[in-house]
């Protein structure tokens, strides 16, 4: 009989809208971080840092490119005989198929899948966040507590509280009452949407609570629990947690990287974040290039200057060029006399030699203002700018895009730009 102490099950079947058109392609999760790395390959890293070596990763959108990263697991000594990690998308069942409609109910939808490994824990993640942490303390706090489920928050602002789901608790650290959202929060302790359930605990709370539409942790069943008289405790987390789920805060996470000292410290010898590595030649600088405080990926072909900005692999950056206060991901090709700020391009985008992106006055963007904004420049996957063109700040541009799309040659701010092969 295969038994495991504690299994992970990361959700990692977000949309991930917030971030505008660099998750039209992809989840969340998939997308690039950091210069090397995808979003999922922190709480990945994680696991294995913490000795948890089953990981069950829930997807439903637009999955090949999460799936293809994933594989067998191998970069994350995932790929194991018994445990490892499995991709468990939703499948068709005998008498009917049925989407993962909440994050509870993708859950409930696997009980076969967890039952197979007898756990007696079970850690539930999101695969959308930016942080360090080791389980195996969470894990022990839970034990030590007597909990039945243990819930991991973070201490914030209190003005900033209402934006989370807050956790009231006493002295011993019980949970005593929480709130979503609140206008007036009465604690700082924010979820941080990680779980460790007893499994009995687990296993009873998605039974029962099977027919509730949209089956959700924080909606459903952290208040069953509760109402039944379960023990539920808040373990907390004081080290750096980023959720990226707009393109402000993903901007923010990838700009903290690069700090002259970083809140979050890709560098560490002793917690590794690892991801699957391309076979890329070494980067190349130059003699008319200049890069300050920046990362750039394997690969990259640099002939201009890059200033505080986030290159992926594969990227080349002509001569001439000066790109400052962005984020470029992988395979990306930018010609020659450019002028980029505050840009932010998905995956294989091409950009003509004499563009100018992010100069002038702000405008609030005219279809989704609270997406594209704080002055951002974003260009969709293997989307084509042509050459001599401009477009001022909070644009968006998407798709293989010509002259004539550009009037006299520059796109305003707060303009999209979306054609039919970018959607």
């Amino acid at each position: 009989m295969t038994k495991k102490e504690m299994i992970a099950m990361l959700l990692a079947g977000g949309q991930g809208s917030r971030l505008g058109i660099l998750t039209s392609r992809m989840a969340k999760p998939a997308v690039c971080f950091g210069g090397k790395y995808r979003i999922i390959d922190f709480p990945l890293s994680n696991c294995i840092n913490s000795g948890v070596d089953t990981v069950g990763v829930l997807t439903q959108y637009r999955p090949l490119k999460l799936n293809t990263h994933i594989g067998i697991g191998i970069p994350w000594d995932l790929d194991r005989n018994v445990g490892g990690v499995t991709v468990l998308p939703p499948y068709e069942k005998m008498h009917d198929t049925e989407w993962y409609t909440g994050t509870a109910n993708a859950i409930y939808q696997n009980l076969d899948y967890m039952e197979g490994y007898h756990p007696d824990y079970v850690l539930i993640l999101s695969g959308d966040h930016i942080y360090k942490m080791d389980y195996e303390n969470m894990l022990d706090f839970h034990k030590e507590s007597g909990a039945d489920v243990t819930i991991a928050v973070m201490p914030v602002p209190m003005e900033e509280a209402k934006r989370f789901g807050v956790m009231i608790t006493d002295e011993r650290r019980r949970i005593v009452d929480f709130e979503e959202k609140p206008e007036q929060p009465r604690s700082n302790l924010a979820s941080m949407g990680i779980y460790i359930f007893s499994w009995e605990a687990l296993r009873d709370a998605l039974v029962s609570n099977a027919n509730c539409p949209n089956l959700d942790f924080g909606k459903h069943v952290i208040p069953y629990c509760r109402e039944k008289g379960e023990a539920l405790y808040a373990y907390e987390f004081n080290g750096y947690w980023k959720d990226v789920g707009t393109l402000t805060s993903y901007w923010q996470a990838n700009m903290e990287l690069i700090d002259i000292i970083p809140e979050f410290n890709l560098y560490e010898e002793y917690w590794k974040i690892y991801t699957r590595n391309e076979t890329l030649p070494p980067q190349y600088f130059g003699p008319e290039s200049a890069v300050e405080r920046s990362i750039i990926g394997e690969g990259s072909d640099i002939c201009g200057c890059v200033y505080n900005s986030v290159i992926g692999t594969g990227v080349s950056i002509g001569a001439g060029t000066v790109v400052r206060d962005s984020i470029i991901m992988n395979d990306t090709v930018i010609g020659e006399g450019c002028r980029l700020e505050k840009v932010i391009t998905a995956e294989g985008v091409r950009i003509g030699e004499g563009v100018r992106l992010g100069e002038g006055c702000e405008q609030p963007n005219e279809t989704n203002p609270e997406i594209y904004c704080e002055g951002l420049v974003v260009v969709g996957e293997k989307s084509i700018v042509p050459p001599h063109v401009s477009a001022g700040k909070n644009v968006l541009i998407s798709g293989s895009t010509v002259p004539e799309d550009y009037p006299d040659g520059r796109l305003e701010s707060g303009r999209s730009l979306v054609r039919e092969d970018g959607v």
